[in-house]
């Protein structure tokens, strides 16, 4: 607990903490109230998966472009304004699905949406990679189990507010924490002492994403999160086809829980084995961790599985971050932290909708069980292929408080 007392103790750490975890709160919520609502007024659950992975693409394709003028100038008038802008744009999603839209129309507020969300976990991400290299990994993995537990929180709010009220619910409460983590991480002291990159070091648009080790860091997090955007829609169908629908946020808060306890755990220890050789060792225990699933008999049975599976998720997630830390231009480190958001969000709406059709056909659930397996032995796979990590990039960056 002392290494965790003294991120705690850290100049703006619990704002960054606190408001962060309201703002990443929609990421959790949005995404399966959204299936939810979507699946319940069209019965469809090929048409909600394709509405949950174009809001999830949107908001890819947004944050890179986002995060590089945050870079640029600062994160703080960026998320002013989204701060401002995402309510709207979750009313008129809502209202869209509510009212029988057609699904065109739809699949275009729900783009609206995903473009609209606040850029809070990419900033956070950077703010950290500033801090003390003695406690940085220790930060990146208190924020690591912070984000598990928003996967503990959200499904659980969604799944309350969904059998006491409506799907539509969930989405204006995810609105309310998204602007209020937004204006937090906005007005707290670490951007105040923000420092805008120099003119000069300022490169072509895919600079950041090829330098040297990121293409990996980035292939081997976009397979992991494919397999758990198939997971995160093949949960809530193996509920429904157990006959106990509501289960479904229980049982994604038992997956986050069992990373939050791993991350827990790790976060304390001190490792001396190099990041890429933890990163690899660490995604192969995510791949073995999914794939008893497709053996699991009823929602009690999977959801024990899913929570020892879980213990590797926070713990992979913070060697991850650490190896983009210390990868990233010292000048890009909100555009690489959003690239990888990026490519983690494109791939799991991507793996969401390859997961919803394989549910609605022939391989059922057990399909899309399957596919969150092959993502992470995929994952394992990209960490094989020969090259340069690139972590020298990171020695060279100024450490200061956050």
């Amino acid at each position: 607990m002392r290494a965790y007392l003294t991120v705690w103790r850290l100049p703006s750490a619990p704002v960054l903490l606190l408001a962060g975890f309201a703002g990443r709160l929609p990421s959790a919520m949005v995404p399966l109230a959204l299936l939810l609502m979507v699946q319940e007024q069209t019965g469809s659950y090929a048409v909600a998966g394709l509405a949950a992975a174009t809001y999830g693409l949107a908001m890819a394709g947004m944050a890179p472009v986002l995060g590089r003028l945050a870079d640029r100038r600062s994160p703080r008038p960026v998320l002013l304004v989204q701060a401002a802008a995402y309510p709207v744009l979750l009313a008129l999603l809502v209202a869209a699905v509510l009212g029988g839209a057609p699904v065109a129309a739809v699949v275009v507020a729900s783009a609206a949406a995903g473009a609209g969300t606040p850029l809070v976990s990419g900033t956070v991400r950077a703010l950290w990679s500033r801090v003390d290299p003695r406690v940085r990994t220790t930060a990146y993995a208190l924020d690591a189990t912070a984000t598990e537990l928003v996967f503990v929180a959200g499904p659980t709010v969604v799944a309350v507010l969904a059998v006491l009220a409506a799907p539509a619910w969930a989405l204006g409460v995810a609105g309310v924490l998204a602007t209020g983590g937004a204006l937090g991480i906005a007005t707290s002291r670490a951007l105040g002492d923000w420092v805008p990159a120099p003119a000069l070091d300022r490169r072509g648009p895919l600079a950041t994403v090829l330098a040297p080790g990121m293409p990996r860091v980035l292939a081997s997090g976009s397979a992991l999160m494919l397999g758990f955007g198939a997971l995160e829609v093949a949960i809530p169908a193996f509920a429904d086809e157990a006959g106990s629908p509501g289960m479904s946020g229980v049982l994604l808060a038992l997956w986050s829980l069992g990373s939050v306890a791993g991350g827990l755990w790790f976060g304390a220890r001190v490792v001396s084995v190099a990041l890429p050789r933890q990163y690899r060792w660490l995604l192969l225990g995510v791949t073995i961790g999914l794939a008893p699933l497709t053996a699991a008999s009823s929602p009690w049975v999977l959801g024990a599985l899913l929570f020892l599976g879980g213990t590797a998720i926070a713990p992979t997630l913070t060697v991850q971050n650490s190896l983009v830390g210390t990868i990233a231009p010292a000048h890009a480190a909100t555009e690489a932290f959003t690239w990888l958001s990026t490519m983690a969000t494109g791939s799991s709406a991507v793996g969401a909708a390859l997961g919803g059709a394989l549910i609605e056909g022939p391989a059922g659930v057990n399909g899309s069980l399957l596919l969150a397996v092959g993502g992470a032995a995929l994952a394992v796979a990209a960490t094989l292929v020969p090259g340069r990590w690139g972590t020298a990039a990171g020695a060279m960056r100024t450490s200061v408080p956050a």
